[in-house]
């Protein structure tokens, strides 16, 4: 066990978590449905498949994936359809809100409901050992900071014109965003339930010889498709309402593999997060692991909001709304460094 090598590793995963929606900025010409569900096939489709091939040793996968219980495979893939809806909201609350403010909300909820839900529902006393307690108070300290970040936020809402929030996020709606962003958050949460329901998956890649750093790499397989047809099914609905299914087709040969180069990194910086957060948990202490979940979400929502401030999106606010969102992401920072106390 080494909870700061631990920390470190999940903070590599939230750097291309936070960064993933950067690229998707660089995309021209197709409409939102299309960059989002072309980005979903390289996160939840391609790389997952490819991390697995190539860190779990000796051509193992397919045998593991063969001798997994089917009820692990199933849930795990029905927890990955309700996340899913998290997911595919997700992308809406930062195509209202911003990178900054639509993480900061979505994933704050993320983390609470992730973190304590899997515990709780596993028969955890979070209350009854020292490791249960600082879990709870890792939690809370999380929700603090995603307070902060959010009151910073309403005070941005207030001081920018509706100019001045157009210009930095192009379909600002304060409202819709938030509204989208509590469900998003809520439902993203089903993706720690997916790890938990795929421990049975585990148990058999680490019977084959892989590294208990790459264990999880074969669950999210199976969790990722379950998301995959979510967002494929509401995706395709909108290219055929909206008829934006003709961008895939009808784009230029440079604008198609701009498109398709920016999508692919997006997915890509994506799938980085799950990757090192399940190398990040494996070296976490067994009481503590479970703030795993929490130590990701709020290192996302730090991130994302230093990239907001880089993109702009603040600009127009006054010194003090600046300075009560950096508080904000340094109490997230703090709140993951609980987990070393254990």
């Amino acid at each position: 066990m080494n909870p700061v090598a631990g920390i470190l590793l999940i903070a590599l995963g939230s750097i291309g978590a936070a960064s993933f929606y950067v690229p998707l900025k660089k995309v021209k010409e197709w409409s939102w449905e299309s960059y989002w569900i072309v980005q979903g096939v390289a996160a939840w489709l391609i790389t997952p498949w490819l991390f697995a091939l190539i860190f779990v040793p000796n051509g193992e996968l397919i045998p593991i994936i063969n001798e997994s219980p089917s009820s692990a495979k199933l849930m795990s893939m029905v927890f990955g359809v309700l996340w899913g809806f998290g997911g595919l909201t997700f992308g809406l609350s930062l195509r209202y809100l911003g990178v900054a403010l639509g993480q900061s909300v979505a994933l704050g909820l993320c983390a609470a409901f992730g973190t304590i839900i899997p515990a709780v529902v596993a028969g955890q006393d979070l209350f009854g050992s020292r490791a249960g307690i600082l879990t709870m108070v890792g939690v809370a300290v999380t929700v603090a900071g995603i307070a902060i970040i959010g009151y910073a936020g309403a005070l941005k809402s207030r001081e920018m014109t509706e100019e001045q929030k157009r210009a930095a996020v192009k379909e600002f709606a304060l409202k819709k965003g938030i509204l989208i962003a509590i469900f998003a958050g809520i439902m993203s949460a089903c993706f720690n339930f997916g790890f938990e329901a795929g421990k049975p998956i585990e148990d058999v890649a680490l019977a084959h010889g892989t590294n208990p750093l790459f264990q999880k790499n074969p669950t999210l397989i199976f969790i990722l498709f379950g998301g995959f047809i979510t967002n494929l099914v509401y995706c395709g609905y909108l290219n055929i309402r909206n008829k934006t299914y003709t961008d895939y087709y009808t784009s230029s040969g440079s604008v198609l593999l701009n498109n398709l180069f920016f999508t692919f990194l997006a997915g890509f910086l994506w799938f980085l997060q799950f990757h090192f957060f399940g190398m990040g948990s494996s070296k976490l202490p067994a009481g503590m692991a479970v703030f795993g979940w929490s130590i990701l979400m709020a290192l996302n929502i730090a991130i994302s909001n230093i990239w907001g401030i880089i993109l702009k999106e603040w600009k127009g606010v006054n010194t003090r709304t600046i300075v009560i969102l950096v508080i904000g992401i340094i109490v997230l920072i703090l709140s993951t460094f609980v987990v070393k106390l254990s």
